[in-house]
């Protein structure tokens, strides 16, 4: 029970903040010294709770314990960048409003751009100014008064996506053919809106099969809870090292690739 404990603990610290706190960073900040701190938290922990599994259990328990604070380490990374990703989007969508409402009233694009720059700046942390919306912009601006190529630029940007193409192409559209630029960003940000409301569609009909796949990863845990309240004493066995800690082992490792799998099946659905 004392390492079950562990590793439920250093899966507590090591996840992150639920999906949807990004929204409420134009509200409160992205508290980025907090996150530091528990980062930094994360790894005094988690080397702690397998150096104490490795003391209650033997080198099987610490085996277990390394496996699962791997495994939901590797989920909450997944979680961030994820996160990360949705909070680019919507800052390229904001970007583009801004830019839309510029070309709009006759600003030329190196200025609306370079307007729409200096706003999400305003919005970023000293820690996010590099590879974020407002960096990509700030540059786009830059070499469009400069005369240099547009589409050039995007591509070697560290920031360069679909979404990125999309833009440079329009720009590159726009300047070859004599198009309006807000209309073509128009169809831009429409498309990304798309997308965005399609992931979001997605990833609330994949919530079910998501809560069922963590459902049945933590049956193991409640029919040794069970074992051990009936006297059964599975714990003395899985922790008694030999056989005990072979099946420990092999128990928590087909559990995290249960996990793996079901995660990489619902990311290959949520991907617009």
């Amino acid at each position: 029970m004392t390492v079950i404990l562990l590793a439920s603990a250093c899966a507590v610290l090591w996840s992150g903040a639920p999906r949807a706190a990004h929204r409420l960073r134009s509200v409160g900040g992205r508290h980025t010294r907090s996150t530091a701190r528990v980062a930094t938290l994360r790894w005094i922990v988690v080397p702690i709770g397998i150096c104490g599994a490795l003391l209650v259990g033997g080198i099987a328990a610490a085996v277990a314990a390394g496996i699962v604070a791997g495994v939901y380490g590797w989920r909450a990374h997944r979680r961030r960048a994820a996160e990360r990703a949705d909070v680019r989007r919507d800052d390229l969508l904001t970007a583009l409003s801004l830019m839309i409402a510029e070309l709009s009233v006759g600003a030329p694009p190196a200025h609306a751009c370079a307007a729409a720059a200096a706003e999400m700046a305003a919005m970023d942390s000293v820690t996010e100014q590099q590879d974020s919306v407002s960096s990509a912009l700030s540059v786009l601006a830059g070499r469009a008064e400069l005369g240099g190529g547009v589409l050039i630029d995007l591509t070697a940007t560290r920031s360069a996506d679909d979404s990125w193409q999309r833009i440079a192409t329009a720009w590159q559209t726009s300047e070859s053919h004599g198009l309006p630029l807000a209309d073509l960003l128009g169809s831009v940000r429409s498309d990304l809106l798309a997308r965005r409301a399609f992931v979001e569609r997605t990833r609330a009909g994949m919530a079910g099969p998501r809560a069922t796949a963590t459902v049945l990863a933590g049956l193991p845990l409640l029919g040794i809870a069970l074992g051990q309240a009936t006297g059964a004493r599975p714990l003395s066995t899985l922790l008694g090292g030999g056989l005990g800690g072979i099946l420990l082992v092999v128990g928590t490792a087909l559990v995290a690739s249960g996990l793996l799998w079901a995660d990489r099946i619902a990311a290959k659905v949520v991907a617009p």
